[in-house]
């Protein structure tokens, strides 16, 4: 099995910046309330005439400057996201026309805030197995167009933006060990009711608002922190590594105390843990994919470090990564 890892890297995040004090007037809230809840201090909005695919574009050209690769050489498109510009073709289809990728194979993985580990995990089994030599990988999302925004419980919480790698074979170290999951069994605390096959798009469905995220907010929050932790430790043992030898752990940017809360249940000093929560809020996908972007770009991962992604959403599903950068 060949040796796969992050060869590039690129992120997009909107111009347009909806801060906390920019929701005080929009729903009855505060940013006091939003900041204490969540972590969150303003999040990114695409304009009207970006989609999930213009983010996942921008995102994509950078990360392949950043691996020196021309688009006519790429193998592979996996695009994760819950936010499609329509339920067919793919995102990844409209990404590898933009680029000219004419020889790729594309398609979209729905995996929710776990989408990115999930299809991070895909494109490393076909490089590993010698199927492709090379593969991009996107997590995008403009989760601003299924926001209620008159929902004060769930309008705070989401933002746009879109976080981009690129996997080659290496000689050392890259992904070590993922671990994906799922339980079905809760599929109803977090969800998008209507627009598809089960409740098709109707006036009554518009008019009871049901193309909009609902969130059972506190089920969730145990629930995320006990998966989370329990992922960490899973993908660790599959690893055959301790937490002490983790340098940072890059967690999915949901809420910044259900990351404390896993933090101290597996003995996490702050310092080795990347947050960006408070800029960009969460953007399902795309949190955990332009978080690891960020940290690479700060210097915040150097060559040789253990990085721990570690992420959670809707279906309810989880997914965790281990790589040696």
């Amino acid at each position: 099995m060949k040796k796969v890892g992050i060869i590039g890297v690129g992120e997009y995040l909107p111009k347009k910046v909806l801060a906390n004090a920019d929701l005080e007037k929009m729903v009855d809230t505060s940013d006091e309330w939003i900041t204490t809840r969540t972590g969150i201090k303003e999040r990114r909005l695409a304009s009207n005439d970006e989609a999930a695919s213009d983010l996942a574009i921008a995102a994509a050209k950078e990360a392949l400057s950043s691996a020196k690769l021309a688009p006519e050489d790429l193998d592979l498109i996996i695009v994760a996201t819950i936010t499609p510009d329509m339920p067919f073709p793919s995102v990844a289809s409209i990404v590898q026309n933009a680029l000219s990728a004419k020889k790729a194979a594309a398609f979209d993985v729905s995996a929710a805030c776990a989408g990115f580990v999930y299809a991070l995990s895909t494109a490393q089994q076909f490089i590993s197995c010698g199927v492709y030599k090379n593969a991009l990988v996107i997590g995008s999302e403009k989760l601003s167009s299924v926001t209620d925004w008159k929902d004060r419980n769930t309008c705070v919480l989401f933002g746009d933006g879109a976080g981009a790698c690129v996997l080659g074979e290496v000689k050392d170290g890259g992904i070590v060990a993922t671990y994906l999951g799922c339980d079905g069994s809760n599929l109803n605390l977090l969800n998008l009711p209507a627009g598809g096959s089960r409740i098709p798009a109707s006036h009554e469905t518009v008019d009871q608002r049901l193309h909009y995220i609902k969130m059972n907010g506190n089920e969730l929050f145990k629930i995320a922190v006990r998966t989370m932790t329990d992922a960490a430790l899973t993908v660790l043992e599959k690893a055959g590594l301790k937490f002490s030898d983790i340098d940072l752990i890059i967690p999915h940017q949901a809420n910044s105390r259900i990351i404390m809360a896993v933090a101290k249940r597996l003995g996490l000093t702050e310092d080795k843990i990347f947050l960006n929560i408070e800029k960009y809020g969460n953007m399902s996908s795309a949190s955990t994919a332009t978080a690891l972007v960020e940290a690479a770009k700060e210097g915040r991962i150097k060559k040789g470090d253990i990085v721990l992604l570690d992420a959670f959403g809707a279906g309810l599903v989880w997914g965790a990564a281990v790589i040696k950068w």
